[in-house]
């Protein structure tokens, strides 16, 4: 079950003429250009460059995007060419082009990694049916974040990557803002969350290399052993930060079997099945391996849960405005109001 590219979308083709001929210095090999997409990608997209026998991926921004921040190319390859160097799962990033003439917006290739990716309905028997795989693999992957909040950020050349120093109170704002000008609808509980974040945000702490979209998909797994992760993908907001920031947003991803059926509609990957860690296990472990004390969770878990809110509502606003046609995205006002809904209920019964 390796993660396997499919034929392309509609409305999401390249120009493979133009893509051909710009590449052609850089992966001088012999033979037609051939390209495919990955699935999922609520985000950028992803392709599959074949040509001469060799495989490469290609990462653009989704077409209509008009948030740049969210969907910079240039630093996503400036963030791998250096993570890529002292982080493993870090794939190698091979050319960068701001030439939107090309296939109509800046892109990147890299090297691609083969392994299996954990959507929503793609889990292997070898991990549905093993309870105990599955708390090993929900460990692996908390603990992989950790490793990626305690690296030397500094020695690996990323020092200049984010402004640490009021990290948390601009990214507080800044997706309130980011709500509030993508908003299509009135969702009362998602206006009260943002609110009570406003109105509670903590002092920064020591700062880390943040991913800032972790999650099951996101992640590739080992063919050999699904509980080992080979490689991490998606770094388009990764910089310097508040890594509890970053641990809550993963845990807002984290549906478990008991959450409300619209938080479970929401499912991210198979975070339900028997054998995975709850969010609060996840949150102890990563205690224990990073040696800190546990954060403050309910805010931090509040917090992914208000940002997740505002990025299904900047992809949803996109689809109502008329800028994509993809039909994914024509449900996702429904799950920002859940978000919104969870978020409140995680205020009154100080659970997360």
């Amino acid at each position: 079950m390796l993660d396997q590219a499919g034929p392309i979308r509609s409305g999401e083709d390249l120009n493979l003429q133009r893509l051909e001929d710009w590449l052609q210095p850089y992966i001088p090999t012999q033979g037609s250009l051939a390209i495919k997409q990955f699935p999922s990608g609520h985000s950028n997209l992803t392709y599959l460059i074949e040509v001469g026998g060799q495989e490469f991926v290609l990462r653009r921004p989704p077409f209509g995007n008009q948030v740049k921040s969210a969907h910079d190319m240039g630093r996503e390859y400036r963030v791998l060419s250096k993570l890529s160097e002292v982080y493993a799962p870090a794939p190698r990033p091979y050319v960068f082009c701001e030439d939107k003439d090309i296939i109509g917006d800046e892109f990147y290739v890299m090297e691609r990694r083969h392994g299996l990716v954990l959507r929503k309905t793609n889990t292997p028997e070898e991990l549905s049916s093993n309870p105990e795989a599955m708390k090993r693999l929900g460990l692996s992957l908390i603990d992989n974040l950790a490793t990626l909040h305690t690296l030397d950020f500094k020695a690996a050349g990323l020092g200049t990557l984010g402004k640490p120093d009021g990290y948390t109170r601009r990214q507080v704002t800044g997706w309130n803002e980011r709500y509030q000008k993508s908003r299509t609808n009135d969702w009362p509980e998602v206006e009260q969350l943002g609110q009570w974040l406003m109105d509670n945000i903590p002092e920064d702490v020591a700062p880390g290399l943040v991913h800032n979209d972790y999650k099951y998909d996101n992640v590739m797994l080992s063919a050999d052993d699904l509980t080992t992760i080979v490689a991490v993908f998606d770094w388009e907001m990764a910089t310097i930060g508040n890594p509890h920031m970053d641990l809550g947003t993963a845990l807002s991803y984290w549906v478990q079997a008991d959450d409300t059926e619209d938080i479970r509609k929401l499912v991210f990957g198979p975070t339900m099945l028997p054998g995975s860690p709850t969010r609060q296990e996840l949150a102890e472990r990563y205690a224990v391996v990073t040696g800190s004390n546990l954060p403050d969770m309910l805010y931090y878990y509040c917090f992914g849960l208000f940002k997740l809110a505002g990025i299904l509502q900047q992809i949803y606003a996109r689809f109502a405005r008329g800028l994509t046609a993809d039909p994914r995205f024509a449900s996702m006002n429904s799950g920002v109001a859940a978000l919104g809904r969870a978020g409140v209920r995680a205020l009154e019964s100080g659970r997360y």
